[in-house]
């Protein structure tokens, strides 16, 4: 066997196959070439299929949602979600509101003005 060594700068670029694969109508799974069936209707709708489940299920207008195999299911009850999509339910801010001052004694009310002629002030600048 004889060994090349490759420089370091140049970048090494694996060699992949692509295949166009498709999704089933029904399931949403992954259809590689040459796998399923294809359902034409005579309102020329073409429908891919991955297996004859999937055919079958389609043919009695079951719906794929309700169906835990399936990937409309898995996104309908937020199956499958990776931590990088996932995202923390922001909490709304509520806005600010002004306290009634009924049964407060005259130093609280006093404080509270110079409070806010100190932030008038403080703004102003």
């Amino acid at each position: 066997l004889l060994f090349t060594r490759r420089s370091p700068r140049r970048e090494r670029t694996a060699d992949v196959m692509v295949l166009k694969t498709e999704k089933c109508a029904f399931s949403g799974l992954r259809v590689y070439p040459g796998h399923g069936t294809r359902l034409t209707k005579i309102d020329s709708t073409t429908f891919l299929f991955l297996n004859g489940k999937s055919k079958k299920m389609h043919a009695q207008k079951k719906k794929p949602a309700k169906l835990a195999w399936t990937t409309t299911y898995r996104k309908a009850h937020k199956k499958d979600i990776e931590a990088s999509t996932r995202t923390k339910k922001r909490r709304v801010n509520k806005s600010a509101f002004t306290r009634s001052l009924v049964g407060a004694s005259l130093e609280v009310r006093r404080r509270r003005a110079t409070r806010a002629e100190r932030r008038r002030m403080d703004g102003a600048r």
